[in-house]
């Protein structure tokens, strides 16, 4: 089957910055956070500021992340981006505080409509609350909500809302018990 893409048409999308800025970013990108020979996190945070992203005190980024768009990014207080973490935030990505993406999670706010010859593109953001914990090798969806201190296990798929203190598992991601946070 021939599929005719003279129909289709993603104009709508805005990615928030020129062609120059998204142009530096990529370099910028690959030189300081997708290359593993770069561990300080203070530089990485500096260039994400730099750049529109929002970071809070504290913040950790592993080497070989992976991040779109940082004037789509929002990093909460004392939060830890994993090693080989891939943000590909084409709209909002919000991280609260405390939250921990553990290596090689991947927070994807973009898909396509398969259900079209046109293959459109669609995109939703992330919300991840104050607390929660991406575990290695995970994925989060566009249009997910992480609540509170809630818990994605390893190899997992979330899309929709993750209840507070819920810890899920599986694609798709079920609630397989209650988070017990112990001081």
């Amino acid at each position: 089957m021939k599929v005719d893409l003279s129909q289709y048409d993603n104009s709508w999308y805005n990615p928030g910055k020129g062609m120059i800025v998204r142009s530096i970013w990529y370099v910028v990108n690959a030189l300081f956070f997708i290359s593993p020979f770069l561990p300080v996190s203070f530089i990485k945070v500096r260039l994400l500021r730099l750049f529109g992203a929002r970071i809070g005190k504290g913040v950790v980024i592993k080497p070989r992340v992976n991040i779109k768009y940082p004037w789509n990014l929002s990093i909460g207080d004392y939060s830890w981006i994993g090693e080989g973490v891939w943000i590909d935030n084409l709209t909002k990505v919000d991280i609260g505080p405390h939250c921990c993406l553990s290596q090689g999670a991947m927070l994807l706010c973009g898909n396509h409509d398969y259900s079209k010859s046109t293959f459109d593109l669609r995109i939703g953001p992330i919300v991840l609350e104050e607390g929660v914990w991406i575990g290695a090798n995970s994925m989060v969806v566009g249009n997910t909500k992480c609540l509170s201190h809630s818990v994605l296990a390893v190899n997992s798929v979330a899309g929709g809302q993750l209840d507070a203190y819920g810890i899920y598992r599986g694609n798709p991601a079920e609630k397989i018990r209650e988070r017990v946070v112990k001081d």
